[in-house]
């Protein structure tokens, strides 16, 4: 029987790679995105279903409070039963602190932590005993962030939330993790100033971003190995090692 998994910002950048990752493995997927063109999406499902697997992709726009409710009914109607679930998907605000109006945090806050839990909550009963959950957090909820405030105390908590989801999904048998990526050579950082990288990179022991395909099968293990629970797991490459 095929295995099932949903990703959530599963068509680009760290979720994409997750997708074709676990796509390779067998997983059939549910590939949520936001603001992605319909090429874009087609292209991200093709790229996937590729490896002979059902890949379906659904609009999620996380930062709206219908959305819990439309991805909990899609799974239900379709008559899902869940391998693993990732909550990759996430949203930043760059704004200097004195600048920080109460709604944008709101958002950050109901996307990146919000979202994620009452979904979670409602999909609790259908995934498999034995399956697991793994958060997307970040390198920026653990090193100082003066980018993004909110998005860094935001990720801090997904780190938390990870570590005290155990105890209330051990009663199902689901397993929590969470993978805090560092720098990953994703869109969103090829676009960043020569300059900008080269500092990066400076700072970190390998000297380079990671590979998407890299961060990718960090997910994969933490699904697949039924030890690893509450664990949040920092991939940086030895970032601020010096």
């Amino acid at each position: 029987m095929a295995k099932f998994a949903l990703i959530t910002g599963g068509t680009k950048g760290i979720g994409h790679a997750v997708a074709i990752c676990l796509a390779k493995a067998g997983y059939d997927l549910l590939l949520t995105y936001g603001p992605d063109s319909e090429a874009e999406v087609n292209a991200a499902v093709s790229a996937c279903a590729c490896y002979g697997v059902n890949v379906d992709s659904l609009h999620a726009d996380i930062a709206r409070k219908n959305t819990v409710e439309a991805v909990s009914r899609y799974i239900s109607e379709q008559a899902i039963a869940i391998d693993a679930v990732v909550f990759n998907a996430g949203l930043t605000y760059r704004e200097s602190f004195e600048k920080i109006e109460p709604s944008e945090w709101e958002r950050i806050f109901y996307a990146n932590v919000h979202f994620p839990v009452f979904l979670l909550q409602q999909l609790v009963g259908q995934i498999k005993p034995g399956g697991s959950v793994v958060f997307t957090g970040s390198l920026m909820g653990i090193e100082p962030h003066a980018t993004s405030l909110s998005y860094g105390v935001s990720k801090a908590a997904v780190h938390a939330l990870t570590g005290n989801l155990v105890k209330f999904l051990a009663p199902y048998r689901i397993r929590v993790n969470a993978v805090a990526p560092g720098f990953v050579d994703t869109e969103w950082q090829k676009n960043k100033p020569d300059e900008i990288r080269r500092n990066i990179e400076q700072k970190i022991a390998l000297g380079r971003f990671c590979e998407p395909e890299e961060i990718a099968e960090v997910y994969k293990m933490l699904i697949e190995n039924n030890y690893l629970n509450g664990e949040t797991v920092v991939v940086d490459g030895g970032y601020s090692y010096k």
